[in-house]
């Protein structure tokens, strides 16, 4: 019987390996898989590089791992916020790289890895310091930026519902980037709010489907 559920957290992120692109969802607070991040500290896992919407903005989100020095570099959209100071801490220490991409391309971006496709051309930064170095092209009289792919070797989601598949809903604003994020990882593990038997979830209500997960954990589980 196909069950993706896991009884702790070490299970979890399980195989996370030093040195890692790390997907990790998050709007601000919202939709942050906290419990995954905090195993990530305690496993010891370094030198990661972590794409998300912003570089921290709690104690138990990102700046945990900034703040244990365990992140290499930040790609993201919004790398300051006025509740944490870890990233710029960090960053004007240097002690870790930031690689800054506007929000939507952020998520397209995302969405063109899991699509396999090989990029797209963006007007989004042309002409801008974020488009130096880039393949630019003039398309009916206006400027384009090429923008590649951006896939993770692990993605980390938080959920509201999961089932044993592991198909997943989410809560409004904690969906974020989450979909796009589950189809653009080699291994993608989920901290479900609430996890029930397999056909619980109404088929018309699902927005991840478990073909894309490997793991579940329950909010709330063991560390180990």
């Amino acid at each position: 019987m196909l069950d993706r559920r896991v009884a702790t957290y070490r299970e979890a992120i399980a195989g996370i390996k030093d040195g890692a692109i790390i997907l990790l969802a998050g709007f601000g607070g919202s939709g942050v898989p906290v419990g995954l991040i905090g195993a990530l500290a305690e496993a010891g896992v370094k030198d990661l590089t972590i794409a998300a919407n912003n570089a921290g903005s709690t104690p138990d989100d990102m700046s945990l791992l900034l703040n244990e020095g365990r992140v290499r570099k930040v790609i993201c959209s919004f790398p300051r916020s006025a509740t944490s100071t870890a990233f710029p801490d960090a960053y004007f220490a240097g002690k870790v790289e930031l690689e800054v991409v506007p929000q939507g391309t952020f998520v397209e971006r995302i969405r063109a890895a899991g699509a396999g496709l090989g990029g797209f051309f963006t007007p989004v930064a042309a002409g801008t310091d974020l488009a130096k170095g880039k393949e630019t092209r003039i398309i009916d009289g206006k400027e384009y930026v090429f923008e590649k792919p951006l896939r993770g070797d692990v993605t980390l989601l938080r959920a509201q519902k999961a089932d044993r598949l592991g198909n997943l809903t989410y809560r409004k604003l904690a969906r974020n980037f989450s979909p796009a994020m589950a189809m653009a990882s080699d291994l993608v593990v989920v901290e479900a709010d609430e996890v029930v038997e397999a056909g619980e979830i109404e088929p018309e209500i699902v927005v991840t489907p478990c073909v894309f997960v490997d793991r579940v954990v329950k909010r709330g589980s063991p560390m180990a």
